[in-house]
């Protein structure tokens, strides 16, 4: 059964991943093969998945007050149309993408071609757009980028800012959007992850491992979104993309030498 440091350190993994560009989805993956809990399965993802929403709608708490009050209005629009390329993907591919996922063996070329998307992101000419300036076609043109992100270690945050950043957000902008942006996708992923809890096996882990996993995905992924926001206001997208071209590289070298 896993450990409640085991839970602790998996939830640190989800919540920095989560909003780092990253992919948390495929370090969870190399996190739970390095502990040896390949089987730890659906239940303590959706909890970590759950720590991290939680986050974002305390950062977001006023924007979703003003989707509450203006349902119909341009901010709740643009995420339904932001929303709409991943649920048409989810609901034809799903199927198809759990196979391979499950395998693990594109997961180092995954993050190679995220790191790919990131570096040409950073090069492009810096843009002024702020959330007032941001059309339906640029919400459509993110989210289908966030769709790609139903790989495993394609990273759902780097290639929605690298989007927003294609599209002329200026930068602070463009995460700002990839994290409001996330709501919904990752609220999606929790009731599809509840609802295959009724049908498959249920892992056993303790509800300790449950509350320190998500209490830890939860402060991390509030650290991660809070710290990116600043860190693009100054820094460069490519130490990400040289950190994924690293750990890519190195889950190919030891997939092929049988390691892995």
């Amino acid at each position: 059964m896993m450990s409640k440091l085991e839970a602790f350190i998996l939830g640190i993994i989800q919540g920095l991943t989560e909003f780092l560009p990253i992919s948390s989805t495929g370090h969870l993956y190399l996190g739970r093969h390095l502990f040896g809990l390949d089987e730890a399965g659906l239940f303590l993802d959706t909890m970590l998945h759950i720590g991290t929403l939680l986050a974002v709608l305390v950062i977001y708490k006023e924007e979703l007050i003003q989707i509450v009050k203006n349902p119909f209005g341009k901010l709740s629009l643009l995420l339904v149309v932001g929303t709409i390329p991943a649920v048409i993907v989810g609901f034809f591919l799903s199927d198809l993408f759990e196979s391979i996922s499950k395998t693990g063996v594109t997961v180092g070329w995954e993050f190679l071609f995220t790191g790919f998307i990131l570096w040409i992101a950073d090069g492009v000419k810096k843009g002024a757009k702020k959330m007032d300036s941001i059309s339906y076609g640029d919400a459509l043109f993110i989210g289908s980028f966030q769709a790609a992100a139903i790989f495993p270690a394609v990273s759902r945050s780097g290639l929605t800012i690298a989007a927003g950043l294609f599209r002329k957000l200026d930068r602070e902008t463009a995460a700002y959007f990839s994290f409001l942006l996330s709501i919904p996708a990752i609220a999606g992923g929790i009731v599809l992850q509840t609802g295959e809890l009724f049908t498959g096996h249920i892992e056993a882990v303790s509800l300790g491992s449950l509350l320190v996993g998500t209490i830890a995905s939860a402060l991390f992924g509030y650290f991660a979104v809070v710290w990116m926001l600043n860190f693009l206001k100054r820094r460069s997208l490519k130490v990400f993309a040289v950190y994924v071209w690293v750990l890519g590289f190195s889950v190919i070298v030891l997939q092929l030498a049988g390691i892995f």
